[in-house]
C-alpha cells in the first residue's frame, strides 16, 4: 500500500503497529516517487537458540547412524577419484 511521506509523519506510530501487529507493509511515497518500504523485519532463530535445536533433532538410531557413516566414506572415496577439471581449460 502506498503512503505519502507526509500521512506517514503525520500517523507513524498507527503505522508501526499496523506493521507490527498486522504484518503490513507500505510503500513510502514522496511526490510520484518511491523513496522507502516499511515491513516487519524478518523473524528467524537466534544462534543461541541452536543447542537446544540440536537437542531436540531426532537421533539416528545405531543401524541408521553406521549407514550414514558407509555413505558418508564411499562418497568421499569417490570425489578423491575424480580428477580436479581445469576452470581455465575450455
Amino acid at each position: 500500500m502506498n503512503v505519502t511521506a507526509t500521512e506517514m509523519s503525520r500517523n507513524f506510530s498507527n503505522y508501526l503497529n499496523r506493521v507490527s501487529y498486522a504484518g503490513e507493509s507500505f510503500l513510502l511515497v514522496r511526490g510520484k516517487k518511491i523513496i522507502a518500504e516499511l515491513h516487519p523485519a524478518p523473524r528467524g532463530r537466534r544462534l543461541t537458540d541452536l543447542p537446544a535445536l540440536f537437542k531436540a533433532a531426532p537421533r539416528l538410531s545405531k543401524d541408521e547412524a553406521e549407514d550414514f557413516e558407509r555413505e558418508l566414506k564411499a562418497a568421499k572415496k569417490s570425489l578423491n577419484r575424480k580428477k580436479a577439471r581445469d576452470a581455465w581449460e575450455s
